[in-house]
C-alpha cells in the first residue's frame, strides 16, 4: 500500500485530467452516433416508413450496447493484470479505428446490403472499446485521489462525459443552423464524427505518458469476492440500470423533441447542449457532497427528486411543446441525474478490491448498459409509439428511479467519512 500511495502522489492534475479528458472523447464519438440518428437511418435504412427507419437506425445503435460487456470483460481485468494505463491505451485505440470506420462507410444508395452490415460491425467494435474503457479509466482516478476525494475525483469522468455531450450538442446546433436538410443527412453527420476522430493521435499520446497507479505486486494476487460483496455488486448493478435509463431517455431527449414534439434539429440540439452544461457543471458538486456527505444520501436524495420531477417535466414538454420550456426541464433533469452518478460509481470501486477493481468496474458497468442503456431509445421510442403517449418516456425512467432507489436503501455505506477508514 506504501508504494502505491507514492505512486499517487507523483500524479499531476494535468495527468489526471487526461484521463477524463480522454474518457469524454470517447464518449462524444459514442454519442454522436445518437444525436444523428434520424439522419443516420435515412442514410442506412431508407425505408417509406419515417418511424420505422428510425427504429431500425436505434436498433443498430442498441447492438453497439451487445459487445459491451465482452469489453467490460476482457479489458477489464487486463487493466488488473497488466496495468490500467496499456488498457486505457487499448480501448482508445480501438475506438479510434471504429468511429474512423463509421464514419467513412459508404451509404445504402452506394454499395447495397453490406452498408448497413458494415455499421454494425463497427458499432460492435465501438461497444466494445467503450465497454472495457470505464473500468481502467475509474479505477485509475479512484486510486489516484486521497482517500476523502475519491468521488470528486471519479465525478470527472462524468463531467467530462457531459462535456461530450455538450460538444456533441453544439456541433449538432451548428451544423443543424447552416448545412440543409438534404446535406446534413449526405455528409453533415460524418463530419461530426470525423471532428472526434481528429483528436485520437492526441489523446493516445497522453495517455502513453501517464505512470501507472495499480502496484506489480498487486497484478499478481486474485483474492475471492466475499458473499457480502458479490451481494453488493447485484444491487449495484440495478442502481447503475436506473441510472442508465435515466441516461439515455435524457440522452435522447433530441429525437424525443423532433419526432415526437415537432421541433425542429436546432431547437432539439439546444436542448442537448443545455443538459450537457448543466452535467458539467453538477458533477463535480456531486462528488464534492459525496466526499462529505457520504455515498447514499446524495444518490438517494438525488434520484428521489428525479423521480419526482420526472413526469411534470414531460407534462409541461408535452403541452407546452416550446424551446424555453423544453430546455428548463432538461436543465433541472441533467443536473438532478448528474449530482447522483459520481457518488454511484464511486461506491461500486469502493466495494470492490483493489486486485479486481478494473475488472469489477467494467464488468458491473458494461451489463447494466448492455441490458438497460442499449435497449433505452428504442424502449422509449416504441412506447410513445404504442401508447400515443409522449408522456411514456417519463413512466420509463421513473419507474427505473423507483427501483434503483429500493436497492439503495439496502446497501452499505462505503465513504471514509462515514466508515472511519
Amino acid at each position: 500500500m506504501e508504494k502505491q500511495q507514492t505512486v499517487m502522489a507523483s500524479l499531476s492534475g494535468k495527468q489526471i485530467a487526461a484521463v477524463a479528458a480522454g474518457n469524454a472523447l470517447e464518449f462524444y464519438d459514442f454519442l454522436i452516433f445518437g444525436f444523428f440518428a434520424v439522419q443516420i437511418g435515412a442514410v442506412f435504412f431508407p425505408v417509406k416508413d419515417a418511424t420505422g427507419s428510425l427504429l431500425l437506425t436505434l436498433a443498430t445503435f442498441g447492438v453497439g450496447f451487445l459487445t459491451r460487456p465482452l469489453g467490460g470483460a476482457l479489458i477489464g481485468p487486463l487493466g488488473d493484470r497488466i496495468g490500467r494505463k496499456p488498457a486505457m491505451l487499448l480501448s482508445f485505440g480501438l475506438m479510434g479505428a471504429s468511429i474512423i470506420g463509421l464514419a467513412l462507410t459508404p451509404s445504402y444508395a452506394s454499395i447495397g446490403v453490406a452498408a448497413p452490415i458494415l455499421l454494425v460491425l463497427f458499432r460492435l467494435l465501438q461497444g466494445f472499446a467503450l465497454g472495457g474503457e470505464v473500468g481502467p479509466s475509474t479505477a485509475f482516478l479512484m486510486e489516484a485521489a486521497p482517500a476523502n476525494k475519491r468521488a470528486f475525483y471519479v465525478s470527472l469522468q462524468f463531467a467530462t462525459q457531459q462535456v461530450a455531450t455538450l460538444t456533441a450538442g453544439i456541433v449538432g446546433v451548428v451544423l443543424a443552423n447552416v448545412l440543409t436538410p438534404a446535406n446534413l443527412i449526405a455528409w453533415g453527420w460524418r463530419i461530426a464524427m470525423l471532428l472526434g476522430a481528429t483528436v485520437v493521435p492526441l489523446a493516445l499520446a497522453i495517455r502513453r505518458n501517464l505512470p501507472e497507479t495499480l502496484p506489480q505486486k498487486d497484478r499478481i494476487s486474485r483474492p475471492k469476492l466475499t458473499a457480502a460483496q458479490v451481494g453488493s455488486a447485484l444491487l449495484t448493478l440495478m442502481v447503475l440500470a436506473s441510472a442508465t435509463i435515466s441516461t439515455y431517455v435524457l440522452i435522447s431527449i433530441n429525437i424525443f423533441a423532433t419526432h415526437t414534439l415537432g421541433m425542429s434539429p436546432a431547437q432539439a440540439f439546444g436542448a442537448v447542449v443545455i443538459g450537457g452544461g448543466c452535467g458539467v457543471i453538477a458533477s463535480p458538486i456531486g462528488g464534492w457532497l459525496s466526499d462529505r456527505w457520504g455515498r447514499k444520501p446524495v444518490m438517494m436524495v438525488a434520484f428521489g427528486l428525479l423521480c419526482l420531477a420526472g413526469l411534470p417535466c414531460f407534462l409541461a414538454m408535452s403541452q407546452l411543446r416550446t424551446p424555453p420550456v423544453l430546455y428548463a426541464a432538461v436543465a433541472l433533469m441533467a443536473s438532478l441525474l448528474a449530482l447522483g452518478l459520481p457518488a454511484i460509481m464511486t461506491q461500486v470501486g469502493e466495494s470492490l478490491p483493489l486486485q479486481m477493481r478494473s475488472g469489477g468496474i467494467g464488468i458491473i458497468y458494461a451489463v447494466a448498459i448492455a441490458i438497460f442503456g442499449g435497449t433505452a431509445s428504442f424502449v422509449v421510442t416504441w412506447l410513445t409509439r404504442v401508447t400515443g403517449s409522449p408522456l411514456a418516456p417519463a413512466g420509463y425512467m421513473c419507474a427505473a428511479l423507483a427501483l434503483g432507489m429500493c436497492c439503495m436503501l439496502t446497501m452499505r455505506e462505503t465513504a471514509p467519512i462515514k466508515t472511519g477508514s
